[in-house]
């Protein structure tokens, strides 16, 4: 048993042919950039627009940025990996990616919780909402939602550190604190004991947020004008939701009793879907169902910017 600092893991979920490496790269660096590509034009969409300037906005912001992160926890070491040789990664390294990977996956579920607090008050509260949601409440929840997440993956880091390891070989693209853990050669009793923490404030969190729709849905029946302002924003939300929460459960089902006889693509897709899935599709269902967005978006790409414009007009006098 050597020490864990010189431990080299080797991640043995690409297999493939040279050929097909290549294809998987093409197509995983086009994924790549197109999912920051919408999830950085919702945000700056927002940031240079005074009216978007209103929590759901804010904290759709965060969502994305929080997708950006999420994403790029995994397509570059994928994309570096589908290039070399070996697929390889030091501990530090791979100790590294499974805290950006988790604190993602506990930001997206916190934030998804705020979401739906927000639009408890914005909705079954509409009178009350200005003076409950200011913006100091904003930038609260918005900090309490990064230092809950936070919190939460150093303490899995080093209860997943401090353990010894008697094997190197991770049958996945990516490295996770489950397929660490498995490597151990000791007692890990302390790693499920935490895991079933998570799990249960986690799923705490998404029994708030389906507490928070029952309402949500009769203040939407006995509330005509209610309806417009739950359809294109509430919607959107629960999507948003059901997309990461199956994505997640697809992971974390194929993880523990997935078989070892599954085609390798499969097993990739399956591991991945929560990596990239949510990032790129949650800034295009906000896109497409927000009104104010969608059509700030169209305006920008639709109009000429106002400096190429000015710069134009000018060049025209100069001709004159």
């Amino acid at each position: 048993m050597q020490n864990n600092s010189e431990v080299v893991f080797v991640l043995q979920g690409l297999n493939d042919s040279l050929t097909n490496r290549q294809m998987y790269f093409a197509f995983a660096l086009m994924s790549y950039l197109f999912t920051i590509f919408v999830n950085l034009t919702l945000i700056i969409t927002v940031c240079l627009e005074r009216t978007l300037h209103e929590p759901i906005y804010i904290f759709l912001c965060n969502l994305c940025f929080n997708g950006i992160c999420g994403a790029s926890s995994f397509y570059p070491k994928l994309l570096h990996g589908l290039l070399a040789d070996s697929n390889v990664i030091t501990y530090a390294g791979c100790l590294t990616q499974i805290f950006v990977v988790y604190c993602y996956v506990f930001c997206e579920l916190t934030s998804l919780t705020v979401m739906a607090y927000d639009r408890y008050l914005a909705i079954c509260k509409p009178l009350q909402y200005p003076m409950l949601m200011p913006v100091q409440r904003v930038a609260l929840l918005l900090l309490l939602t990064w230092c809950f997440s936070l919190l939460e993956t150093i303490i899995g880091n080093i209860l997943t550190a401090r353990l010894p390891l008697c094997r190197r070989h991770i049958n996945k693209i990516f490295c996770t604190n489950w397929e660490v853990v498995k490597l151990s050669c000791v007692n890990t009793n302390g790693s499920s004991i935490y895991s079933l923490v998570l799990i249960f404030s986690h799923s705490s969190q998404i029994g708030l947020i389906l507490v928070s729709y029952i309402y949500l849905v009769q203040a939407t029946l006995r509330l005509a004008s209610s309806r417009k302002k739950f359809v294109q924003t509430c919607v959107p939300h629960l999507a948003t939701l059901l997309i990461f929460a199956s994505s997640l459960m697809f992971d974390s089902i194929y993880a523990r009793y997935g078989g070892g006889g599954t085609h390798q693509l499969l097993q990739n897709l399956l591991a991945a879907e929560f990596l990239v899935v949510p990032p790129l599709i949650n800034p295009i269902i906000y896109g497409i169902n927000l009104h104010q967005i969608r059509s700030r978006i169209i305006h920008n790409f639709s109009h000429k910017p106002r400096w190429f414009s000015q710069k134009h007009h000018t060049c025209d006098k100069c001709k004159l």
